[in-house]
C-alpha cells in the first residue's frame, strides 16, 4: 500500500512540474517570438514591462485575466465554453508520453524522467492531435456566426488534410526502431540520431508540422490580413486566451515530438540531459519564428493542392525507400 501512494505522489509531482515547466515555456515564447520579430524586422519589440520586456507575458495575462467576457446570445453555451478547453486540454496532454531526461537517483529511488512510458506512445500523441481539431470545429459552429462557421471548417479542413502525410513522415521512425514507445525511440538514437538516417522523413514532418499547427507560411486557420479572426472570433477575455496559449502549447509540443523522434531526445554530451532537451526545443521553437519572420502565405487552393498532391507522395514514397534499403542492410 504504501508503495503504491508513494508511486502516486511521485506522478504527481511530475506532473505538476511539467505542467508548470510547460505553462512558463509557453507565457515566455509569447515574448521572444515578439522580439525576435522584432530583430528580424528592424524594429523594437516589447521592452518596457520589466527589464527587457520580461514581465510583458505577465502583465498581458493579468489584462486579459480582468477584461469583460463576453457570450453571444444564441451561441450553444455548453460548447462555446468547452471548445477552448477541448483545444487546449488535448495540446496539454500530449506532454504526458515526452521523455524529457533519462532518469534520477532520489533517496535511493531511480525516477524515470518521464510522466508515462506507453508502448503506443507515438499513437497516443496522433490521437490528442486529431481530437484538438474539434475545439476548433466546435468553436466555430457554437459561435453562431457565419464567418467563424466558415474558419471552423477551414481550420479542420486544413489540419486533417495534413494529419495524414504527418503520420506517414515517422513511419520510417517506426521501422527502424521496432517500437511506438517515445523511450524506446530516444534509446534506438544511442549511437545515431535518426535525423541522419531519415532527412527526408524529417524534412516533411517538419513542413506538415507547420501546417499541423497553423503557423506562416500555412497559417491559413486565422488570417491576419482578414477583418474576422476565424473560428475564434466571437472569444473574448480568458477564452480567447486560452486558444492563444492552446496554439503555442501545439507549437512546443511539435518541436518536442520532433526533437524527441529525429534529434535524439535529451541525448547529448556535457550537458544534463534536461537541458539538452530544452535546449533542442527552443531551436526549433526559433526555427518556427524564423520561418514565420520570412516566408509569405499559401492561397489555400495552393495549401491544399500541396498537402495532397506533394506530400503525401512523397510520404509514401520515403516509406518504400526506407523499407527497401532496411531489408537490403
Amino acid at each position: 500500500m504504501l508503495e503504491v501512494v508513494i508511486t502516486i505522489g511521485i506522478m504527481l509531482v511530475k506532473m505538476v512540474i511539467v505542467l508548470s515547466v510547460v505553462m512558463l515555456m509557453v507565457a515566455y515564447v509569447t515574448l521572444m517570438e515578439r522580439r525576435v520579430l522584432g530583430r528580424m524586422q528592424v524594429r523594437h519589440g516589447p521592452n518596457r514591462v520589466g527589464w527587457q520586456g520580461l514581465l510583458q507575458p505577465i502583465a498581458d495575462g493579468t489584462k486579459l485575466f480582468f477584461k469583460e467576457e463576453l457570450t453571444v446570445d444564441k451561441a450553444n453555451k455548453g460548447l462555446y465554453h468547452l471548445a477552448p478547453v477541448i483545444y487546449m486540454g488535448c495540446a496539454l496532454a500530449i506532454y504526458a508520453v515526452i521523455p524529457f531526461g533519462n532518469e534520477i537517483e532520489v533517496l535511493g529511488r531511480v525516477i524515470p524522467l518521464h510522466i508515462a512510458d506507453i508502448n503506443i506512445g507515438i499513437l497516443y500523441v496522433f490521437a490528442l492531435s486529431s481530437l484538438g481539431v474539434y475545439g476548433l470545429v466546435l468553436a466555430g459552429w457554437s459561435s453562431n456566426n457565419k464567418y467563424s462557421m466558415l474558419g471552423g471548417l477551414r481550420a479542420a479542413a486544413q489540419m486533417i488534410s495534413y494529419e495524414l502525410p504527418l503520420g506517414l513522415s515517422i513511419i520510417g521512425v517506426l521501422m527502424l526502431t521496432g517500437s511506438l514507445s517515445m523511450v524506446d525511440i530516444v534509446n534506438a538514437q544511442e549511437h545515431v540520431w535518426f535525423v541522419f538516417l531519415q532527412p527526408f522523413g524529417f524534412l516533411l514532418y517538419l513542413i506538415c508540422a507547420f501546417a499541423e499547427v497553423g503557423r506562416t507560411p500555412f497559417d491559413l486557420v486565422e488570417c491576419d490580413n482578414e477583418i474576422v479572426a476565424g473560428y475564434q472570433t466571437e472569444y473574448s477575455s480568458m477564452k480567447f486566451a486560452i486558444f492563444y496559449l492552446g496554439e503555442y502549447m501545439h507549437i512546443i509540443a511539435v518541436s518536442a515530438i520532433a526533437v524527441t523522434l529525429f534529434w535524439g531526445g535529451w541525448r547529448g554530451p556535457f550537458l544534463p540531459p534536461v537541458v539538452w532537451f530544452i535546449g533542442k526545443v527552443l531551436a526549433f521553437v526559433f526555427f518556427f519564428i524564423w520561418v514565420r519572420a520570412t516566408y509569405p502565405r499559401f492561397r489555400y487552393d495552393q495549401l491544399m493542392r500541396f498537402g495532397w498532391k506533394v506530400l503525401l507522395p512523397l510520404t509514401l514514397l520515403n516509406i518504400v525507400v526506407t523499407a527497401l534499403v532496411t531489408l537490403i542492410i
